[in-house]
């Protein structure tokens, strides 16, 4: 492997923790190259490992400063009346705009819900309405638009583009724009689900793997032309970048036409060179564009991905090529490269998509013949857009292959055992990727013991890790940032999880995968309990994949009966992990780690009688020591009173969840006289279309002296207690609540 290529993997190494926040991490590594090097006796990997330790702690340091830049960008942005941003969708009165920052020095995420102005793609625009800060960005409300600038060209040609898509292909549109303009936007879950399952995710989000595709086609087809082979290269080059700049150059685009182009000039120099180098400059130049670029799951799946074809490429050559010959020699082939690609790319599909599949190798033998064949299709209708006419004519043409395509998908995805759920740690991904690249390294070295024995330490990491898991001795309440829904989660004082609710839902994704299970798998432990307080989309939207992910030992349910299908999926979830099923009952009660959960609310009787599920929501009191928490989940003022009248004196609680994101529905003043909390949590989003929190029942709190805090404002809140004292984090501070 030449030495750039270790370069680039250093640096995109330091700027991915650097971006995590995991400067310790970071450290370490670097600590442990710089000892490498002092220990080697070899000037050369005492150089290369110099390198490592410098290029690393490099990463971190612009990942750190770029952090700090849009941190400071994003306050000064939300000061303002107005923000100026490049639109990434169409845009009209009364429909959410997706779009991000422009004319400033950093890249924030901005949504809006816009009252006025229309505009298209990629054009740039003022947005006047007052900015929230969220998690994920920025957030206006009502906002009016002004458009400054029309779209670029490259903007003004991936929207031709995708016109062109949808009128010659109709209702298989969404699949041919993922595969040709790398847009997934319009792709439902279902499809989605079916491609992760087959383990051919990496062909709907990887761009870069189409213009490999397509850039192979354009080459056979010109050298077919009997043009010298110098001109078809350069002839490729100058139409693989027409290509990517009309599908709006995604990085993972960018990344292989570059490597095709070095690939090109190194054939056309006739000056042979490493497979390595074209991945790593490929993989260098569009970071030297965007350091954020390391961020994108296509940049990474890609990358890995042509890791794996060269590695496969060199087992191919020096184990299969002599042994076999015909079809056999072609279907190893296959097996070997599905295998290596499957197992290379498994840590980077489990922690964005947390699925694993075993039938991928199969699915990819089946699959890449299709591909192979559509896409160049779609690319000949794609050009011959301007010329309907042909163009309907070709995507016909397209339309079995596309569809041979999604049917491997689903065929694949029905088979037993097709795929498991997973949600790994943040360890476990890292030491799952040190045991593949020591993985790689050997299968091409000719000393692979050193090697094997870390990738062997990697893998004793991964087995070990569950058994090493530790809770702080002490009962933290985690109240998850989770926009406007919920998600508390409970830690035992031995590290385990009692999760009420798992968020919300959203065509293509849920909280539960994108937020919960991270969260949780951040810091280890299982799950001992889930606790659905009622089935609303945003406290059931995320419980399905919660479910199938990290098994519950058991699922609680305050059993109003819906037809929701979030609900359903999170029954039929349960029922296939084999999670024990339980409708709640006031006074039932579990004993996790000393910490004692107790049931208010509901009854069946009190349930029968309702037609809101709000009103059904599955109250809870954790105890701990002599602390006591009063989770509420959306009950209303009817239930509120229900409660108070049957347990009387025994709600009182030291933190309450204050019911139904602080709206005026809930908190009656006689419920928290009763209650008589010191400390209160408001799950809420920010800028949401409610105007929740209610302003009179944050007032109730405040005229009682209660600390109120505010996930919109502060993020992810944390009430820890010793069974005896309560201590608060939320925003950047920590501090004590007196007794």
């Amino acid at each position: 492997m030449p030495v750039i290529a270790y370069a680039v993997a250093a640096c995109a190494c330091g700027l991915l923790l650097g971006f995590g926040a995991h400067h310790a991490t970071a450290d370490l590594i670097a600590v442990c190259a710089a000892v490498l090097a002092m220990l080697s006796r070899v000037p050369a990997t005492r150089a290369i490992a110099f390198s490592i330790a410098a290029l690393v702690m490099g990463g971190d340091l612009m990942a750190a400063a770029r952090v700090q830049r849009d941190a400071a960008c994003l306050r000064t942005i939300v000061t303002h009346d107005t923000v100026r941003v490049r639109l990434l969708a169409d845009a009209a009165p009364g429909g959410a705009v997706r779009a991000e920052t422009a004319g400033g020095h950093c890249a924030i995420s901005v949504r809006a819900v816009l009252h006025s102005g229309h505009a298209p793609y990629g054009a740039e625009a003022l947005l006047a309405a007052g900015a929230v800060a969220t998690p994920d960005g920025l957030f206006l409300r009502g906002a009016d638009l002004f458009v400054v600038r029309g779209p670029s060209i490259l903007a003004r040609l991936r929207r031709h583009a995708a016109q062109a898509i949808q009128r010659d292909f109709g209702a298989d549109a969404p699949l041919a724009k993922a595969l040709l303009i790398a847009d997934m936007s319009e792709l439902g879950p279902e499809i989605r689900a079916r491609f992760a399952a087959a383990g051919l995710v990496h062909i709907l989000s990887i761009s870069g793997l189409h213009v490999t595709i397509v850039a192979a086609a354009m080459l056979l087809l010109l050298e077919a032309a009997r043009l010298p082979r110098r001109r078809a290269l350069v002839a490729g080059c100058v139409l693989t970048a027409g290509y990517v700049a009309l599908i709006g150059a995604p990085p993972p685009a960018v990344r292989a036409a570059v490597m095709f182009g070095c690939s090109a000039f190194s054939r056309i120099a006739q000056r042979p060179t490493s497979p390595w180098a074209p991945l790593a400059v490929g993989s260098a130049w569009p970071i030297a564009l965007d350091t954020r670029v390391v961020n994108d799951v296509g940049w990474q799946l890609t990358v890995a991905g042509m890791a794996a074809l060269i590695v496969a490429g060199d087992i191919n050559t020096r184990y299969v090529a002599d042994r076999l010959s015909g079809w056999r020699k072609r279907l190893a082939g296959e097996v070997t490269t599905g295998v290596i690609a499957t197992i290379v790319t498994a840590p980077l599909v489990t922690w964005y998509f947390g699925r694993l599949s075993m039938v991928a190798p199969l699915a990819n033998i089946a699959a890449n013949p299709v591909a192979a064949i559509l896409q160049p299709t779609l690319f000949l209708a794609l050009a011959l857009g301007w010329w309907p006419a042909a163009s309907g004519l070709v995507a016909d043409a397209a339309r079995p292959a596309l569809h041979a395509l999604d049917g491997v998908a689903g065929v694949a995805a029905r088979m037993p055992g097709a795929g498991t759920s997973i949600a790994p740690t943040l360890a476990g991904a890292f030491l799952a990727a040190i045991a593949i690249v020591a993985l790689m390294v050997m299968l091409r070295s000719r000393r692979p013991v050193r090697t094997a024995l870390v990738g062997l330490g990697a893998l004793a990491g991964i087995a070990w890790r569950p058994v090493l898991t530790t809770g702080s001795g002490e009962l933290e309440m985690h109240a998850i940032d989770v926009g406007q829904a919920d998600a508390i989660a409970l830690r035992t004082p031995k590290g385990r999880w009692i999760l009420v609710d798992a968020g919300g839902a959203w065509s293509g994704g849920d909280a539960g995968r994108r937020v919960v299970m991270p969260y949780l798998e951040r810091y280890g432990g299982d799950v001992a309990l889930f606790v659905l307080t009622h089935p609303h989309l945003d406290h059931v939207g995320g419980a399905a994949t919660v479910i199938q992910a990290l098994h519950p030992g058991a699922y609680w349910d305050g059993a109003f009966l819906s037809a929701n299908e979030a609900y359903r999926a999170s029954l039929r979830a349960a029922e296939a992990a084999h999670v024990p099923w339980q409708r709640v009952h006031p006074g039932d009660s579990l004993n996790v780690d000393g910490v004692r959960v107790l049931a208010l609310a509901p009854d069946s009787v009190w349930t029968s009688g309702q037609e809101d599920p709000n009103n059904t929501s599955a109250m809870l009191m954790v105890e701990f020591g002599s602390v006591r928490f009063l989770l509420t989940g959306d009950a209303e003022a009817p239930e509120e009173a229900w409660v108070e009248s049957r347990w009387g004196g025994e709600l009182h609680a030291d933190v309450l969840k204050a019911g139904h994101h602080g709206s005026k529905t809930s908190s009656t003043p006689s419920f928290l006289d009763a209650v008589h909390p010191r400390v209160a949590v408001v799950s809420v989003g920010a800028g949401n279309t409610y105007g929740l929190p209610s302003r009179p029942v944050m007032d109730a709190y405040a005229a009682r002296g209660i600390v109120t805090l505010r996930t919109d404002e502060v993020g992810t809140v944390v009430v820890t207690t010793d069974g005896t004292h309560v201590r608060i984090r939320g925003g950047e501070g920590v501090w004590n609540v007196p007794p």
